[in-house]
């Protein structure tokens, strides 16, 4: 596979669990706790990807096969810890979502 493509994957994939990250949080705003945390688990496995195509090239390089460094391969890397970066704080954020429904579910309970 041609590097341009391979860079590619990681930009792709990191995108993609990004995007579901910004989902999760949203959706567990409504109340949607179960599908949050599916998406969560999907972006997980995109983050997997992204990082096993990254390893792959750290791999080589030490191996000794050069690793030519492009705007794109920075781009990528970019992509990459922006994302892993937005997943743990939107974990935290689900979190805290989770916590403030139960404690509001508990306070419905009192006044009721």
């Amino acid at each position: 596979m041609e590097f341009e493509q391979i860079v590619m994957q990681i930009i792709a994939s990191s995108g993609e669990a990004r995007s579901l990250c910004l989902k999760a949080v949203r959706i567990a705003r409504e109340g949607r706790l179960e599908e949050a945390g599916e998406l969560l688990k999907q972006a997980k496995e995109q983050l997997g990807k992204a990082h096993k195509v990254q390893t792959g090239l750290i791999q080589a390089e030490g191996r000794g096969e050069k690793t030519e460094v492009t705007i794109l391969m920075i781009h990528a890397q970019d992509h990459l810890m922006n994302a892993l970066t937005v997943r743990e704080l939107i974990v935290e954020l689900i979190e805290e979502i989770r916590q403030r429904q139960a404690l509001e579910q508990k306070l419905k309970g009192l006044v009721d």
